[in-house]
């Protein structure tokens, strides 16, 4: 095979992998919109700040369940996935 070929086989196989990574499956409009009553406790300041702690795409939806159980009812399974969605989208940019 080629050089040509062979970069070529290699850059289908990584595009491949980034279409494969862990993109958010939620709704960010819709997550905007439930996150709403999040602000009533926080301002969005605490997305942006340097010393945030959430480091990945796994770790943001993890809080976003944890925070998700203050609420009663607590956020359902599509909540999480647009609440994460949206910060994602806005604030974390995993």
């Amino acid at each position: 095979m080629s050089a040509h070929g062979k970069f070529l086989y290699v850059l289908a196989g990584v595009l491949l992998l980034t279409a494969c990574t862990d993109a958010p499956k939620g709704d960010p409009v819709r997550g905007m919109e439930v996150h709403k009553v999040c602000l009533d406790c926080h301002g969005t300041e605490l997305y942006t700040s340097p010393k945030r702690k959430i480091k990945s795409l796994a770790a943001l939806r993890k809080d976003v369940v944890r925070w998700g159980d203050y609420y009663a009812p607590a956020l359902s399974a599509q909540d999480v996935d647009d609440v994460t969605a949206y910060l994602n989208r806005d604030f974390y940019k995993f």
